[in-house]
């Protein structure tokens, strides 16, 4: 028992001397990790100097600015921008507020001149680069003080400069290799353009096409003096050219469309001044002529308008002659989709308007068709393409007509388009009752009222019944599919009835059908008699020229055989089955 305990108390004893050997090796390496009292003290000093360098790091930046402003502001008060209106501000200026008087030096630099006019920087983009022609050559002498003025002055006066004479601007010398190669650019004068396509008659086709120029560069629209004016080389000159911008070529159009004169300028001096500047293009047309006509008023204008600027989406200003206010306001819906800005009465202007491009007269194809034509309608835009324009600008809804059949019960709906003066359809009550009685929904009315009203109605029916005339013309408003029944008057009207209402129906996407009247269904049986060359040779009467055939032809009134009118109407319900 004694040997026991004597044994605990040596392994005891032994295991307090390994713990005091193992206690100074855990100091040692405590002892290692905390710095003594120097290493502390220099450590806390470098955070010291460190913070304070952070601290006067922006002051030192700060005092170097202001020491080197002034030098800055010397070198680039010599670059100056041009404002949209034509005037030029340093920009030192651009920040000293109003009064601050500065200037641009033009002369020249050690006997050497600046190889070209300042090129004017736009204060914004899209800003109209012809506005600040004028200025161009302008000399700018800024020695002599008489040329200072304020910079509250913005009215944009051609020649007005800001200036430096007491502005400190450093010798010339010291700055010229800056002027040279970073203010003085070479700006080269737009070159004006102009091409005239006064193609005579299309193939196929009698009536002769109208001229039409476009013109590009420096392009100034007087319409005071009813002209415009390109400056261009003299051995360019269009002088003594002018034109009726009217979109069809007749001899009797003379007393009724105002013609523009087209003339070159050898210099901006000889062109008269810019009073607006434009950014957009223009387009200059008449609305004189046959307007007034419903188809005159579409195959002579609002189509050709269509064709020739469409593809400007509306960003496009339109100058017209023969100025008629209750004619724009009847086609103001068409009218302000191609443009979206306020129309300018070319016959009152007394403006000079400045552009870089414009259409002087109105492109057109055939009346009421549209084909396409590497030069004349190269976006191939289609009379679908219109009639789709037309929808949306007097908001129809219908684009395809009724299928019979598709709604059980539903008639198809029919309008016949009455006339006061001639070709009246003399049984016309008979004509819509028998169409009743087939199954049609009849409506009769005449072209006439508020466009948008009976555009409408047109739009919601699905056969056009008429006699040949302008009226024909509202088959625009029809919706795809539909058909159109043109009845055509005696007297071989054949190809009037085919190109002026059958072809552009089918360009439309519309169902054709003509029904050619018998003498005994005209008026003219009760004013000649049958062996009169009236009805023995029509074409004779034609080649008599177009007062003839109006005269005789086109004053005929109608008298449908019912019977014999009757498988023309079956013939549409077919056309509505398909």
């Amino acid at each position: 028992m004694a040997s026991l305990v004597q044994h605990g108390k040596s392994r005891a004893a032994a295991a307090a001397a390994a713990a005091r050997e193992r206690k100074p090796r855990h100091g040692a390496r405590a002892a290692a990790r905390s710095p003594g009292k120097p290493e502390l003290g220099r450590r806390q000093l470098a955070g010291r100097l460190l913070l304070a360098a952070c601290l006067l790091a922006p002051v030192l930046c700060i005092c170097a600015a202001r020491l080197l402003s002034p030098l800055s502001s010397q070198v680039s008060s010599g670059d100056g921008v041009y404002l949209a209106e034509g005037n030029h501000v340093s920009s030192d200026d651009a920040g000293a507020g109003a009064g601050a008087p500065s200037s641009l030096q033009r002369g020249t630099v050690d006997g050497h001149g600046p190889p070209g006019p300042i090129a004017p920087i736009p204060a914004r983009f899209g800003a109209d680069p012809v506005r600040s022609l004028p200025e161009l050559d302008k000399e700018v002498k800024s020695s002599n003080p008489e040329n200072r003025t304020d910079l509250d002055n913005k009215s944009g006066i051609e020649g007005e400069t800001v200036s430096s004479a007491k502005s400190g601007f450093p010798p010339e010398n010291s700055l010229m290799n800056f002027r040279q190669s970073a203010a003085y650019i070479e700006v080269p004068k737009p070159k004006s353009k102009v091409y005239c396509d006064d193609k005579s008659k299309d193939e196929g086709f009698p009536y002769a096409r109208p001229t039409i120029c476009q013109m590009s560069g420096d392009v100034r629209v007087s319409p005071g003096s009813s002209s415009i004016a390109l400056t261009m080389p003299m051995q360019q000159s269009v002088e003594g050219l002018r034109v009726m911008p009217y979109a069809r070529r007749d001899d009797s159009l003379l007393p009724l469309v105002t013609e523009v004169g087209i003339r070159a300028a050898a210099s901006e001096n000889d062109a008269p001044k810019c009073s607006i500047s434009h950014d957009v293009p223009a387009v200059i047309f008449s609305i004189g002529g046959y307007t007034g006509n419903f188809f005159h008023d579409m195959s002579d204008v609002l189509i050709p308008l269509y064709l020739t600027s469409f593809r400007f989406k509306g960003r496009v200003k339109f100058f017209i002659t023969n100025y008629k206010q209750w004619w724009i306001q009847k086609y103001k819906p068409m009218l302000r989709r191609l443009s979206h800005y306020d129309i300018i009465d070319f016959d009152s202007n007394k403006d000079v308007h400045c552009f870089q491009e414009v259409i002087l007269g109105l492109v057109r194809d055939r009346d009421l068709i549209l084909r396409p034509h590497p030069t004349r309608n190269p976006k191939g835009y289609s009379m679908l393409d219109f009639t789709r324009f037309l929808r949306h600008s007097y908001g129809l809804k219908r684009s395809r007509s009724l299928v019979l059949g598709e709604e059980p019960g539903k008639k198809p709906r029919m309008l016949i388009i009455s006339r006061r003066g001639t070709r009246k359809l003399l049984n016309l009550r008979q004509v819509a009752a028998i169409s009743r009685a087939l199954g049609f929904d009849v409506t009769i009315s005449e072209a006439r009222g508020n466009l948008k009203r009976f555009a409408t109605m047109v739009n919601s029916c699905d056969v056009l019944l008429a006699v040949h005339g302008a009226g024909l013309t509202n088959q625009i408003f029809l919706p795809a599919q539909a058909v159109v029944i043109q009845i055509v008057p005696w007297g071989k009207m054949d190809w009037m009835a085919t190109n002026f209402y059958g072809e552009p129906a089918r360009g439309m996407n519309l169902r054709y059908l003509e029904y050619h009247i018998s003498e005994q269904e005209s008026s003219l049986a009760q004013r000649y008699t049958r062996d009169h060359m009236v009805f023995k040779d029509p074409m004779a009467i034609h080649g008599q020229g177009w007062n003839a055939l109006a005269d005789i032809f086109m004053t005929q009134d109608v008298k449908l055989n019912l019977r014999r009118f009757r498988p023309t109407l079956l013939q549409a319900l077919d056309l509505l089955q398909l």
